[in-house]
């Protein structure tokens, strides 16, 4: 008689009985039942300890990795060079946000430089991979494709036709025989991962594995998935945009600093050659609540427009939203801009938002949120050819950040002529008083 477990979707800790909050991670009802096949009887098991086969170690030697060009610029610098033979490489994004668009090119690509490219979909047919491909202008003779929902059959044909890069999605459609789970399940998830990583090790083949995200934008499953891949990439922006943005949050093989910066058009995604260009596109001579910040994103630098709205609230508690921008990070800035630079908004409602849909994520980026709020509120326009950059501290006083160099040279390559920093005022009231 099958047997059951309460597993954590979060950490994939098991209970023997349901619980309201995970023992483990402490995470409040993730816990889901997963049957389990009962143990055959007069199986032997395998005792503790017990060597099985032995395996032949290699001396450690500092030989530079071999790296693929995968054919998007873009995604070379996110990978740190380019593709690892034999790396496992994980990307989440919401729906719609073009994974599938992106790893079908990336696919082509890999096939028209590299070699034979497998694409494995399980959730469309391969007609429908193939008039997209056509659209796309993205269809390569090298490039195979195959509708199929379990991962033997996946790996089986992967195995005889011996391609240079293997494409699988997703892997929350995906099964396997061996177990007797739902496909998406932990058990299931766990267990399709494993036989991609261990096929990707031992036949050094390049796999790219599409996950789905859930409404908290984290990736779908137990975090022992993201702990089983080499690489975690993450395609980000507004559906209703043009822009995304590439990120990784983890990399064996490089930095997880850097950023792909791509634009959505009608024959796929296409690289931004000049991101700060792009996002200033279409900025008005003399906004009012409006000012440029120069961030840096990995080894990047990046001009982005932040725009401010204060109105007078007509309720009791003013309201504060932000978009692309930390809401706890506006809540500060605004106590810090009432208590040391004289401007009143404990009657107002704040609106932030990150034009391009570009999140800022560094410290960094608090003087220019704070001057373009100061502006809206004072009704005066910063100058048009301003950029700002510098992190502020509770005491109001504007401390120095990284890269400082890189920031001015990348504002005064588009035109900014005044760059207001740490360098030029120690403290928000006295930015405030001089640009306003």
């Amino acid at each position: 008689m099958a047997k059951s477990v309460f597993v954590c979707e979060k950490c994939g800790a098991r209970s023997p009985r349901w619980a309201g909050q995970c023992p483990s991670c402490e995470e409040w009802n993730t816990l889901t039942e997963e049957s389990v096949a009962p143990k055959v009887f007069g199986q032997k098991e395998r005792p503790v300890g017990q060597i099985v086969e032995a395996a032949t170690s290699e001396k450690l030697a500092a030989t530079p990795l071999a790296r693929i060009a995968s054919g998007f610029a873009e995604v070379d610098r996110v990978l740190g060079g380019g593709v690892v033979p034999g790396s496992l490489i994980l990307l989440g994004g919401e729906p719609g946000i073009g994974k599938s668009t992106l790893t079908l090119q990336m696919a082509a690509k890999f096939a028209e430089i590299v070699g034979k490219t497998l694409l494995a979909s399980g959730e469309e047919s391969a007609e429908q991979i193939a008039l997209r491909a056509v659209r796309l202008k993205n269809s390569h003779a090298r490039l195979h494709i195959f509708s199929e929902n379990t991962i033997e059959n996946i790996l089986a044909t992967a195995e005889a036709e011996k391609p240079k890069l293997l494409v699988v999605d997703s892997v929350q459609v995906m099964s396997s025989l061996e177990s007797g789970s739902m496909a998406g399940s932990i058990p299931q998830i766990r267990l399709v991962t494993e036989r991609l990583l261990r096929f990707a090790k031992t036949t050094r083949t390049p796999i790219i594995l599409i996950g789905h995200v859930t409404k908290d934008g984290d990736l779908a499953g137990p975090r022992l998935l993201s702990h089983l891949v080499d690489v975690v990439l993450t395609l980000e922006g507004d559906p209703h945009r043009d822009f995304r943005l590439l990120r990784t949050s983890k990399n064996r093989f490089g930095a997880t600093s850097e950023v792909g910066v791509f634009e959505m058009k009608e024959n796929g995604l296409v690289e931004v050659k000049n991101p700060s260009a792009a996002f200033l596109e279409g900025r008005a001579e003399n906004p009012i609540g409006s000012c440029v910040a120069a961030t840096v994103e990995g080894t990047r630098p990046l001009l982005v427009e932040v725009q401010a709205l204060t109105s007078p609230s007509v309720f009791g508690y003013p309201k504060r939203a932000a978009s692309g921008f930390d809401l706890n990070r506006l809540q500060l800035l605004v106590a810090v801009l009432q208590k040391h630079a004289g401007i009143k908004l404990d009657s107002s409602d704040v609106f932030v938002n990150v034009v391009g849909g570009f999140r800022l994520r560094e410290p960094a980026a608090d003087l220019a949120v704070a001057l373009a709020i100061a502006s809206s509120k004072k009704q005066i326009p910063l100058a048009v050819d301003l950029a700002a950059f510098g992190e502020i501290g509770l005491t109001g006083e504007i401390r120095f950040v990284s890269q400082t160099e890189k920031r001015s040279k990348e504002a005064k390559k588009m035109g900014f002529t005044k760059i207001a920093s740490s360098a030029e005022f120690r403290s928000l009231a006295a930015a405030v008083k001089k640009l306003l």
